[in-house]
């Protein structure tokens, strides 16, 4: 199974997978993240601020997104769109969708984070004049996102493994560009360990910045 032809085989596909992860799955992850954290603060301060219609909207919202999979999201998504004329890029919807999942998640995290900020410096807030809008930006907002990051950063994590499900909507990212390079040379299993340990480093490499961003921001006691 694992002979000089699969060596050469796994040699000359390396850069061709990893530049397709690096071009296409990594982007697509870090701008669905920045979007999904976007949504994530709207979403949590609305709950928090306790407004009844719009508070029922938002865990509508969030109802929806946790109760149905990103796969089956993606596909409505991208064969949906086309019946209201809306023809987009498969990257464009995948960004789109994993966005909208991912900031339904990092929502509750949110949320949990902000509650987690004593009651009392919001009232503080008000006391000195602050607006809400002030209250969040200045007090409750980077309190809570101290808390939350190894979450959000998990949700990061994750999004890179989850950006193989693309895929499904023709979008050719590093899971696709390793099926078509097996499809090819009739060798899939060889190539399906390469591209898993090309995901594990991107992870790794991830996981690294995760544990200096915790320390730097003192999540753990003592800064190291």
């Amino acid at each position: 199974m694992f002979n000089a032809q699969t060596l050469e085989l796994l040699i000359s596909s390396f850069p061709k997978i990893l530049v397709y992860g690096l071009k296409v799955s990594v982007p697509l992850a870090l701008i669905a993240f920045v979007l999904s954290t976007v949504i994530a603060v709207f979403v949590a301060m609305v709950q928090y601020a306790g407004v009844p219609v719009v508070r029922q909207i938002c865990r509508f919202y969030i109802w929806i997104i946790r109760g149905t999979p990103l796969l089956v999201q993606l596909m409505v998504a991208f064969y949906g769109l086309p019946l209201f004329g809306i023809n987009a890029n498969p990257f464009l919807v995948a960004v789109i969708v994993f966005s909208i999942c991912e900031g339904a998640y990092s929502a509750e995290t949110m949320r949990a984070a902000m509650e987690a900020v004593p009651a009392g410096q919001l009232e503080a807030g008000y006391c000195v004049g602050m607006s809400y809008m002030q209250i969040m930006w200045h007090i409750i907002l980077p309190q809570a996102f101290r808390t939350a990051f190894p979450s959000l950063f998990n949700a990061l994590i994750s999004m890179v493994k989850d950006t193989s499900l693309a895929s499904s909507i023709t979008v050719v990212e590093m899971f696709t560009r390793t099926k078509q390079i097996a499809g090819q040379s009739y060798n899939y299993f060889p190539l399906y360990i390469e591209v898993a340990a090309i995901y594990l480093l991107f992870c790794t490499v991830l996981t690294f910045v995760q544990k200096k961003g915790e320390r730097r921001l003192g999540n753990y006691g003592v800064r190291k």
